[in-house]
């Protein structure tokens, strides 16, 4: 392989390599703020009756009315909190909850989501991740697999 002989060749490796990381990242903030604006699905009416006194929060998976205190759904048990992601020991829950989605086919079938679930699985259990991965690559393979929502027949 090669190797610098002298201080300054590997300065200059170094500086390049900077520079090159530098030009790459500035290529991406480009590209991000030269990227299409998606118009506002929501006007000014529906964005009233959200903050409105009268309006009530459900949960994201049976739509069931929801207290504004509730750490949980009572119906289907999944995570409903606004916090639920920072409380340490709930965050097991909605982790469990993200693990649960990809083994049974309840996520979008897209390389992001899939990447996601990889990291997710890697960074937070290093024992249970082969076992997550092959639920996950299972359900991948399977006819339809990834893309199952959730049914009104689930729901209740």
């Amino acid at each position: 392989m090669f190797q610098a002989s002298e201080p300054i060749e590997v300065f200059i490796g170094e500086f390049a390599i900077l520079g090159l990381a530098l030009f790459i990242v500035w290529r991406i903030v480009v590209w991000v703020r030269e990227a299409p604006v998606r118009p506002d699905p929501w006007d000014a009416e529906v964005e009233n009756q959200l903050a409105g006194p009268d309006a009530v929060e459900v949960c994201p998976h049976c739509l069931t009315e929801q207290p504004s205190t509730a750490w949980f759904c009572q119906k289907c048990g999944s995570a409903v909190g606004p916090y639920n992601n920072l409380m340490p020991y709930i965050q097991v829950f909605s982790e469990g909850e993200v693990f649960r989605n990809g083994a049974s086919g309840r996520f979008r079938n897209r390389p992001l989501v899939l990447t996601g679930f990889v990291l997710i699985a890697l960074s937070s259990s290093l024992v249970f991740a082969p076992v997550i991965l092959l639920f996950l690559l299972a359900n991948r393979q399977r006819p339809g697999g990834g893309t199952k929502w959730i049914e009104d027949s689930d729901r209740q």
